[in-house]
């Protein structure tokens, strides 16, 4: 079965190691195959990289574009210690990316990474209410 891309007008995506930029209208493409896709909107730059979790999702992006993601994997679990270390409420949302990464799952991972970076932004600014912290803890 084929993924089917809607790209709007000089939208961007990344397909394996290609990035791919959309002309003047807007494109269907139906793309069959392995290769990891990736769409502009899901692209973390490691310049925007500003926080631990941020990092973390950097991270599983660039093992999910990689031919061989076990280069990044001590960089990952060294990042990983930190956040957990600072703020141990974030050990399910990592858990839950730890657990896609090894599924095989890599844009599984990075949608839980970018859980991971919401919980994050909530924690940074204060802005956590009760609930979401309590359903942290339990996992």
């Amino acid at each position: 079965m084929a993924l089917k891309v809607e790209l709007k007008p000089g939208e961007r995506f990344i397909l394996g190691d290609s990035v791919i930029t959309n002309d003047t209208q807007r494109t269907r493409l139906f793309i069959e195959g392995n290769a990891p896709i990736l769409r502009e909107k899901d692209v973390m730059r490691v310049e925007d990289a500003n926080t631990p979790c941020q990092k973390i999702y950097l991270l599983v992006q660039m093992m999910y574009l990689s031919p061989d993601p076990r280069r990044h994997h001590e960089t990952y679990f060294s990042v990983i210690e930190e956040v957990q270390e600072a703020a141990p409420s974030t050990a399910p949302y990592i858990a839950d990316v730890n657990e896609q990464i090894l599924n095989g799952s890599m844009y599984k991972a990075l949608k839980a990474a970018k859980k991971l970076i919401n919980y994050e932004a909530k924690l940074l600014s204060g802005t956590l209410d009760d609930q979401e912290d309590s359903e942290a803890s339990a996992g």
